[in-house]
């Protein structure tokens, strides 16, 4: 029993190991913190409002380069059988978010000093999240999209079935779980507009820094679930 239980925490805490090895997963559990510290502050000078800032300028240095990701998939072909919307769709996110993590080194570089231009790194900042608040409204409308074909498709195998048990069918389960993720990653793409929406101030009255906080935390919790590496099953003799 203990040599049991000892094996199974060695392996919860491998997972534990490769999970924080992602530099993605390490950024996404500093935007919680740095979110968590923006509803915390609410916008007011402070210890928490110090956390908040120093929290977002060390999460630069892990997006480093990281627009070469989105500037990979930009060119690569897209999915065979993939509608041309859709297509743009995702092709416009990519071009964007690549901008985002482009100019976002711009902007970390005048925020270190390196960029001694304080305006104009303020302006390019503006413009950095304008491109993030344009791939978020992308990928909220490419989910809608991609949720809408799922749907088709689950509801023809379901006619085909007939009396068959779904839940027992590998190819309905796959499509289950592939819209059970789409809806998610829906969820937390129109939550990350709400969140532009407010480090953009274009609604201060309605999205405060408060309410931004904690969409922003919502949306770190979502990346950090979706970033969780997949359990192993071990199969029983």
């Amino acid at each position: 029993m203990a040599t049991s239980t000892l094996d199974a925490t060695r392996a919860e805490l491998a997972l534990l190991v490769l999970y924080l090895n992602k530099a993605e997963a390490r950024d996404k559990i500093c935007r919680a913190i740095q979110y968590g510290s923006k509803y915390l502050s609410e916008g007011q000078p402070g210890t928490a409002q110090n956390v908040e800032r120093t929290t977002a300028l060390a999460r630069k240095v892990f997006r480093l380069v990281k627009f070469v990701n989105d500037l990979h998939a930009l060119i690569s072909p897209p999915s065979p059988g993939s509608p041309l919307p859709l297509v743009l769709l995702g092709k416009s996110k990519n071009a964007l978010l690549s901008t985002f993590f482009f100019l976002d080194q711009i902007v970390w570089a005048g925020r270190t000093g390196i960029f001694k231009n304080k305006d104009r790194t303020e302006q390019i900042g503006r413009i950095s999240l304008f491109c993030w608040m344009g791939s978020s409204v992308c990928t909220t409308l490419l989910e809608i999209g991609e949720l809408g074909r799922l749907s088709a498709s689950i509801t023809k195998l379901q006619k085909e079935m007939k009396q068959a048990d779904k839940y027992e069918d590998e190819q309905y389960l796959h499509k289950l779980k592939q819209s059970n993720e789409r809806l998610l990653s829906l969820i937390k793409s129109s939550m990350d507009i709400v969140v532009a929406i407010g480090l953009l101030q274009l609604a201060p009255k309605k999205i405060t820094p408060r309410v931004t906080g904690a969409f922003g935390f919502i949306t770190s919790l979502i990346s950090c679930y979706q970033l969780l590496p997949a359990p192993t099953h071990k199969k029983t003799a």
